[in-house]
């Protein structure tokens, strides 16, 4: 058993620090039991974190110690690793768009995947699932535009994409504007006025 531990070690260390580990990519190395049983002993010593189900990530280590990877990097990382798409949520979208002074207390993203909490050492991620619209243009100026203006709602979209449309380039908006057939009746309806209003 230690000598499969010294190897997963082996291997999360020739991975860039903050990468993600999962336990299916070590499959190789021995069977799912022996794998889970090395990745928690490795965890118990500090050497690596647990994200989350079956996702492990190296710790950062500085001149001042180890700490987990930023929530920016574990989020990314996890999207890669899964296949997800996963973006800022709503509240950081329209507080980075300057409509709101809100600026959001928890992390919370939004993801293609399952609804999940990650966790990053002491920090706690919230990953929420939402419709496919809601992802759209990714992470496009656009696309923070069309998670700000879910997150704000009907009642405030119209005054919020005049703002919306004076910040984003022409070129941007006309994203935001081409993607308006996927969006709900009331955004759609929202952006068109927008655009030829």
């Amino acid at each position: 058993m230690q000598n499969l531990t010294s190897q997963i070690l082996g291997y999360a260390q020739q991975m860039p620090e903050g990468s993600p580990l999962s336990a299916k990519s070590l499959l190789h190395l021995g069977n799912r039991a022996a794998v889970d049983q090395a990745l928690s002993r490795l965890t118990e010593r500090g050497e690596l974190i647990r994200a989350g189900r079956g996702i492990y990530m190296r710790p950062v280590k500085s001149r001042f110690g180890s700490r987990p990877p930023t929530v920016e990097q574990a989020v990314e990382a996890m999207a890669q690793q899964r296949g997800e798409i996963i973006v800022s949520h709503g509240a950081a979208a329209a507080n980075a768009l300057g409509l709101t002074t809100q600026v959001p207390v928890r992390s919370v993203y939004l993801t293609s995947g399952p609804s999940r909490t990650m966790n990053l050492g002491k920090q706690s991620v919230e990953l929420k699932h939402v419709p496919r619209w809601q992802l759209a243009l990714a992470d496009r100026p656009a696309g923070v535009a069309v998670r700000a203006l879910a997150w704000l709602g009907p009642e405030k979209a119209e005054e919020a994409l005049s703002r919306i449309k004076r910040k984003l380039p022409p070129a941007e908006f006309g994203e935001l504007v081409a993607a308006a057939p996927q969006f709900p009746t009331w955004l759609a309806r929202s952006v068109g006025r927008a655009a030829h209003g």
